[in-house]
């Protein structure tokens, strides 16, 4: 279903109606740990009913410029996890009564999908006589498939391909090129032969590859403890293990909402080549056991998996949600903000919560008193003190944009970061641009290092398709994906010297597309300990009115799950995932010792230390108001970063002055003043700041 709300966020055009969200309750450590650990493997047995169906189970989604054709975009969705390569006799495969799709939205202007394809598959059990799975030129069961195609959100398919061909599972040398069985040249000849092309265009790949994702799966269910803390090495949960992808190959062209070549871009940042992927899977509703060993499937298609941004369901959402979430449209994910706004894995990050409790997470802490006046822990209010008022005004938190959403209400303090990265995509527009040029005001205009905004529905992987590829070679290229670009712009002096767009290396990577290449789960635990705030000038709590460069954002930097690339080298052309363990190979490389390296973490350009200027200095002055709207009285709180001369004053609609709350010269630092509204009347005031004879903030408050 389309949400109502979300269908009306046009771009600096309209409004929207508030989100209301609800705070999340904090629980006791024996609850929390209890009820719901910390899910990090990217939906591998994410929910419990799809745990029940692996056939079903989506496991990531991948979309990326291709870095062999740069006119083309590679979209890969992974299913069935945890694939033995040994596991024989019946080995895996793709459900014969699923409906696996790729979704694609690319317009603001529509509701719901612009693009889908949807695959079937078909088996053949061609030798019944044996128990082996391939034997004297025979597969138990080969499989086939049909490619269809929607350009209308799913009112009618095309069909685009019939009889394609999917390579049989990497069994062992026997089977697969001894004249005993299949008699093939070799594994790799027979994937290549399955690269086969639709009659749109696309290039297209179904099979069983080795599963791209990477994370220390025994850490990260030991109470998170990632980086392990406990003695033992961390080790990659998923190395030696395949998983079954449809991968496609699609010109820009026909991805783009006009169909416009890349060429045809405004800029590297053109919001009009922002796709939105995901995928999912359905079954038929009835599933009947007829007790002779055949099963009839029969009813309407019900979604019982989907998956757009990697770990969602895993780390955000919790599990008495899991399956609703897995049975939901994107397009109706409004009633899942509030696990965003207050994310549980930030309990996690927060010494006064349960940050005590998992130590592997030590590095990664949350602003929860940003520049004095801002905090972003669960059940703080973000930026939501700044609503309404001049100082956003123009920015993506003005309600005449999309306010409405970014700051719903208080309490919701991740509203303003975690929210739009999952759900909307991050616009080009103050205050989502590095601190780089700012003039240390963080809701200033910076330097461009992201636009991947596109509004409609939740939950999908945001990729802007104008954004140049960063060449696997180059010496910058970094699985941090933004998280480094960021950290270029704001210290590399080939970027920070002016707010001038360029291409910043990592600009292509997560959360603008997903690479096969990009550590997600270091990249969102970093997100949740609020590195996207300390990107845009928002800096975290040990920040002494100098660089944005603190002990505490080199902690963030620095941290590293322990398992920080794949078990084995990925392909140069598409469909660029690396094949498949063989259930005999002796090679796989999934020996901890091959993950006790040092990390690779996101790197500081040596000439860091020389800069000076303001690019990442914080504000002279900022002001708040807490609460607002308020009853009696609201609390005025305010920075002073060097001697001023200060006057706060407050001033009802029509401009008249209604009391002086401060006005003496005051020396740096931290100021609060409480406004006793008394017997005044209902309606709009504003708080009003001058430093040094010169208006620097105006508040806009409320009176109840």
């Amino acid at each position: 279903m389309y949400t109502p709300e979300l269908s009306l966020i046009i771009y600096k055009q309209k409004k929207m109606k508030p989100n209301k969200t609800k705070t999340l309750r904090l629980l006791s450590v024996a609850a929390v740990f209890g009820a719901s650990a910390i899910l990090m493997s990217s939906s591998h047995r994410e929910a419990p009913l799809i745990a029940n169906d692996p056939l079903a189970d989506n496991t990531d989604v991948y979309a990326f410029r291709s870095p062999d054709d740069t006119n083309k975009i590679t979209i890969i969705a992974g299913y069935v996890p945890g694939q033995l390569p040994f596991g024989g006799p019946n080995y895996y495969q793709f459900g014969s009564n699923i409906r696996y799709e790729i979704h694609i939205d690319n317009n603001i202007a529509t509701t719901g999908d612009d693009i889908i394809y949807r695959f079937t598959f078909q088996q053949v059990n061609e030798d019944p006589t044996t128990f082996f799975n391939i034997r004297l030129g025979k597969e138990n069961l080969k499989t086939t498939y049909t490619m269809q195609k929607s350009t209308d959100g799913g009112a009618t398919f095309v069909t685009v391909k019939t009889n394609g061909s999917v390579p049989p599972y990497n069994i062992g040398p026997r089977s697969i090129t001894s004249p005993v069985g299949l008699g093939a040249s070799s594994y790799r000849d027979l994937s290549k032969k399955s690269i086969l092309k639709a009659s749109t265009g696309e290039k297209v790949f179904c099979g069983p590859v080795d599963d791209p994702f990477f994370v220390d799966l025994g850490g990260i269910f030991d109470l998170g403890d990632a980086p392990r803390t406990t003695g033992s090495l961390p080790s990659d949960g998923l190395a030696c293990k395949n998983v079954s992808v449809i991968a496609l190959q699609i010109d820009i062209a026909d991805l783009q909402k006009d169909h416009k070549s890349v060429k045809n871009a405004a800029n590297i940042l053109d919001g009009d080549f922002v796709i939105g992927v995901w995928a999912s899977a359905s079954r038929p509703s009835m599933r009947v056991l007829n007790g002779d060993g055949t099963e009839t499937h029969s009813g309407n298609w019900v979604q019982v998996s989907r998956l757009g941004m990697p770990l969602t369901n895993e780390a955000v959402i919790p599990i008495g949600y899991k399956d609703l979430w897995n049975s939901a449209s994107p397009y109706n994910d409004a009633q899942f903000y509030q696990f965003f706004n207050n994310p549980e894995l930030a309990l996690y990050m927060d010494d006064a919560q349960f940050g005590g409790a998992v130590p592997g997470l030590a590095p990664l802490r949350i602003q929860k008193n940003s520049l004095g006046s801002f905090g972003f822990g669960n059940g703080q209010d973000g930026l939501y003190s700044l609503k309404g008022s001049s100082a956003v005004a123009g920015t993506a938190l003005d309600d005449a944009i999309f306010g409405g959403l970014l700051l719903p209400a208080p309490g919701s303090p991740r509203s303003v970061d975690l929210l739009p990265i999952f759900h909307t995509g991050v616009p080009n527009l103050a205050p989502y641009q590095l601190a780089t040029g700012k003039g240390g005001n963080p809701l200033a205009a910076g330097k461009p290092f992201i636009n991947n905004f596109l509004p409609n529905g939740g939950d999908m992987l945001r990729l802007n398709m104008a954004v140049p590829v960063t060449k696997r070679d180059d010496p910058n290229f970094s699985n941090e994906g933004i998280v480094q670009a960021a950290v270029l712009g704001l210290l590399d002096t080939n970027y920070n010297k002016s707010t001038a767009l360029q291409f910043i290396p990592n600009m292509d990577g997560f959360p603008n597309g997903r690479r096969l290449e990009d550590d997600v789960t270091r990249i969102e635990l970093q997100a949740v300990a609020g590195v996207a705030l300390a990107a845009i000038g928002l800096p975290y709590d040990d920040y002494t009115g100098t660089s944005l460069v603190t002990q505490d954002l080199l902690d963030v930097l620095g941290y590293s799950t322990g398992v920080n690339h794949n078990d084995t080298s990925f392909e140069k052309r598409f469909p660029f995932v690396a094949q498949p363990w063989s259930g005999v190979s002796s090679k796989c490389g999934c020996g901890v010792a091959d993950f006790a390296k040092s990390p690779s973490v996101a790197s500081i350009p040596s000439s860091a230390n020389a800069i000076t200027g303001t690019e990442v200095a914080a504000p002279d002055f900022i002001v708040s108001a807490y609460p607002n709207p308020f009853a009696g009285s609201s609390n005025v709180k305010y920075r002073v970063t060097k001697p001023s001369n200060v006057t706060i004053s407050v001033y009802d609609a029509s401009g008249k002055m209604v009391k002086v709350l401060v006005n003496q010269k005051q020396n740096a630092g931290t100021y609060n003043v409480q406004w006793n509204a008394g017997n005044a009347a209902h309606g709009i005031y504003f708080i009003n700041a001058v430093v040094d004879g010169n208006l620097k903030q105006s508040v806009r408050i409320s009176k109840q």
